[in-house]
Parts: C-alpha cells; sequence; structure tokens
C-alpha cells in the first residue's frame, strides 16, 4: 500500500520533488498526503488554493496501480527518497527525485562516484580518452554514471563493460523502452554489472526537455563530473554547471584548439569552472582516492633513469626514497641546491616525464 501511493504522489499535478519532500516532512509519508484533508494542506508552505483546486488524487492512483503492475512484471525496483538505499549523493541535492526506478544489479554504496559526460558525436580521440580513463580507474572501487546517449556516454559505457567497471544508465524516459535504440545491446549487458536509472514512469516518451532534468541526476549522484568531449552547446555542458552549482568537483579533458568538440571543454577550463585533466591520476589526486583494498598491486620495477645529470639522478633519489611527495624547500635542503637551480633541473625532470608536480610545489615520481 505504501509504495501505491509514493508512485501516486509523483503523478499529482503540480506537486514537483520539492513539493513532494515537503509534505512527506510535514505529514510523515506518502499514504498521510492523500488521505488528510485538504484543507491541511494549506499548511505546507507551496500549497496555495490553486495548487488545492487542481489535485486530483484519485487519477494519480489510478495511475500508480497500473505503474506497479509494469514495474512487477519487469523487475524493476522503487527507490523512495527516504529509503536507505537512495543515492546519498544524490539526496543531498535540494531539487532531488523524489522517486527512481531502477532496473539491472545497481549497487549505491559503491566508495567513489564518477559521472562522464560528453558530445553525442565523439572522435576517435574522445573514445581513446574514455578507454584511458577507464583502464586507470578500474582499480578503484568505482561506479561509473552517465547518460547512455550516442557518442561519449556509450563510449564510456562500453569501456566499463570491458573492465568490468560498475556503470549506470540515467535515461529521460520510462523503462518500458530504451532511446537511442542503437544502445539496447550494450544497456542489456550494463543490466548485469550496473543497470538502468530514472525518474519517469513507464510510457514516459523521450522528449527534449526530460533530458535537462535527467542531466541533474547525473551530476548530484556521483562526488565529481567529467567532461571528456563537448562543443560549446549541448547537454554536456549544463550536467557541468549543474554539478558546479552542486558544489561538486568537475574535470574536464583539454583538446586542440580550433577542434569543435574540444571548444566545450576549453570553456570550463579556461573559465576556472572545470579542473584541467590528463590522466585518472589527476582526479584520484584531486579527489584524495585511495586505491580499492582488493586491486591488485602494481610491482614495482623501479631503474634509475641512465639519461639524466648528476644533479637530476641525485634529486630523483631523494624523491624516491622519500614514499610520497617531497616539496622543493626540503628537496633543496637534502641536495643542497639552490632554490633556482633546484628548479631548473626539476623542470627538465618533468618534461622528461620522470617526476610529476603536484600542488604545493611538492614532487613526486611519474
Amino acid at each position: 500500500m505504501s509504495l501505491l501511493y509514493r508512485v501516486a504522489l509523483t503523478y499529482v499535478k503540480n506537486i514537483g520533488p520539492t513539493l513532494a519532500k515537503s509534505l512527506i516532512a510535514y505529514f510523515g509519508d506518502a499514504e498521510s498526503v492523500f488521505k488528510v484533508p485538504a484543507r491541511r494542506l494549506l499548511k505546507v508552505p507551496g500549497i496555495g488554493e490553486r495548487t488545492i483546486s487542481q489535485l486530483d488524487f484519485d487519477m494519480a492512483l489510478k495511475k500508480a496501480e497500473g505503474e506497479l503492475n509494469f514495474i512487477e512484471r519487469n523487475e524493476i525496483e522503487v527507490i523512495f527518497y527516504t529509503d536507505s538505499k537512495y543515492p546519498k549523493r544524490l539526496k543531498a541535492c535540494n531539487d532531488s527525485p523524489v522517486l527512481l526506478y531502477a532496473k539491472g544489479n545497481i549497487d549505491f554504496s559503491a566508495q567513489y562516484v564518477v559521472s562522464v559526460v560528453g558530445t553525442r558525436n565523439a572522435t576517435e580521440y574522445g573514445k581513446h580518452l574514455c578507454r584511458l580513463l577507464i583502464e586507470e580507474l578500474q582499480q578503484h572501487n568505482v561506479l561509473v554514471v552517465s547518460g547512455l546517449a550516442l557518442g561519449i556516454d556509450v563510449a564510456i559505457h562500453k569501456e566499463c563493460l570491458k573492465h568490468n567497471v560498475p556503470t549506470i544508465g540515467v535515461v529521460g524516459h520510462g523503462l518500458d523502452r530504451l532511446y537511442p535504440s542503437q544502445n539496447r545491446a550494450t544497456a542489456e549487458k550494463m543490466l548485469e554489472n550496473g543497470g538502468l536509472l530514472t525518474e519517469y514512469p513507464s510510457g514516459t516518451i523521450p522528449d527534449r526537455e526530460n533530458f535537462p532534468q535527467r542531466n541533474r541526476i547525473v551530476a548530484g549522484i556521483a562526488d565529481a563530473t567529467i567532461v571528456v568531449e563537448a562543443g560549446i552547446k549541448g547537454g554536456a555542458l549544463i550536467t557541468a554547471e549543474i554539478a558546479n552549482s552542486y558544489n561538486r568537483d568537475v574535470f574536464a579533458f583539454p583538446g586542440r584548439i580550433g577542434d569543435d568538440y574540444s571548444e566545450g571543454c576549453n570553456f570550463l577550463i579556461r573559465n576556472n569552472k572545470a579542473q584541467l585533466l590528463t590522466c585518472a591520476a589527476d582526479l584520484t589526486y584531486s579527489l584524495g582516492w585511495e586505491k580499492a583494498e582488493n586491486a591488485k598491486p602494481a610491482v614495482e620495477q623501479y631503474v634509475l633513469p641512465l639519461d639524466l645529470l648528476p644533479d637530476e639522478s641525485m634529486i630523483l633519489n631523494f624523491i624516491k626514497q622519500n614514499n610520497g611527495p617531497l616539496a622543493i624547500d626540503d628537496l633543496s635542503l637534502k641536495t643542497n641546491m639552490p632554490t633556482s637551480k633546484l628548479a631548473m633541473n626539476l623542470l627538465n625532470m618533468e618534461m622528461q616525464g620522470y617526476i610529476r608536480s603536484l600542488p604545493g610545489k611538492t614532487y613526486c615520481i611519474s
């Protein structure tokens, strides 16, 4: 009975997610919202006489009954925002959906969650970045979210499937269909390790206005949003803006100047709306991630390069021995080298790829 009223609440005209949450908070549960006298509803902020006059609870319950039949026949899980399984990151967003429909084998308790978005006109460069990103992220307990659209979205889902990384496709329609149909085979494979997610009931077609709404789930469900390739206009930049409004981290891969599908990424980076991303290590370092405990440790085979100058070899040894990032001031003391000379050596070593600079003028082995 409770599920019937929860689903029905989403069918009530003029009651969106924010107002629905207010009603639940005021009356305790969805069923009570349907059973209290209409005049009591006026006590809830945001509800006036006009809203009351347009409420049609009977019609909402009738639609909900049909939806429950569809849910049962198709093994779809309904997640209400008060449920413990509701994605905790998404729950923190004030406009998050009050109810989600999920299909597949989704574990929302993953230690880390990232969303990956981009253009529907992915280039080989963009697909290559997707491959590198997932190859590096697979060592972490990460859940990858995207929108199952053509282009970058489906490319990232496919890479997740190749590397056994759980992935969710957030769609802008009901789970009685799949748009675009070209991605059906990928979507079916995703059900085994991840799945599909939507706030829309069956019968909802993929109307244009649904996708910006879909994008807020993509942005809100994750620790960070990554833009791989994007034009200066489109859903990827909208998702990035939403993520910024939620105070979530946004990252973007830079692209070649003049490329249409790099303009959006370069715009985000240039305007400090996204951090520059060159590899997954940039992301994991910025977010403070640790490797998953069950990841296979890399076998360390470190050999001191032979083509370094004596001073550079000495610097590299000190960084290596520190077992972590070493600040330039500490390096100057250890090497007894003036900071100006040390900085030149460090720059040369970084350009050759032996070391990597980190925030706070610290350095580590690449």
